[in-house]
């Protein structure tokens, strides 16, 4: 008999997808402590990936710290060593959007890059930009995307609230004069 066991973890999280499940040119996104890292896969356990010289495979919440460069090295590592403890996934998130180049192509232009300097910027130049340019040709960063639309709901709501306090005060000074 064959018993399935359910995880009485709340917050379990379904494993990383096997190297079998891989495709050339799938974009593997990696979950890491406050973001997420982007490398492209290009075969035999291999990624590509955009990477500031202070980042190391496997890195942790200190590679955070990597981001403030504005240099950044395409290296080649196996994906196991990129990922390190961290969970990951297939992510070919524009395919319904955009046309993916083709799977030879992508890994081409992605081995012809292996070893160049580029210029890192988090809001312009990251890794994730650098992968779906692979793979798509165009750079795309829903993470720069989405954390700009939340500091610009944030500060929306910090001016109305500024703007609510200052028509409070108003009205008190109104009434005791």
């Amino acid at each position: 008999m064959d018993v399935k066991r359910k995880s009485n973890h709340k917050f379990s999280r379904p494993p990383s997808p096997n190297l079998d499940d891989l495709e050339l040119g799938d974009l593997i996104e990696i979950f890491r402590f406050g973001y997420q890292h982007w490398a492209i896969y290009v075969g035999n356990g291999f990624v590509i990936h955009l990477a500031p010289p202070s980042e190391y495979a496997g890195a942790g919440c200190a590679s955070i710290m990597s981001t403030l460069t504005d240099k950044a090295l395409v290296k080649k590592e196996l994906l196991r060593e990129v990922a390190g403890k961290h969970r990951y996934r297939v992510n070919n998130k524009h395919d319904t959007k955009l046309p993916p180049l083709p799977r030879t192509k992508i890994v081409q232009r992605a081995e012809e890059m292996v070893g160049q300097e580029l210029q890192y910027k988090v809001t312009s130049e990251n890794c994730e930009h650098f992968v779906t340019e692979l793979r798509y040709g165009v750079p795309r960063s829903d993470q720069v995307r989405d954390a700009l639309v939340g500091v610009s709901i944030a500060g929306l709501g910090l001016a109305a609230l500024g703007l609510f306090g200052a028509a409070v005060v108003k009205r008190k000074k109104q009434q005791n004069q």
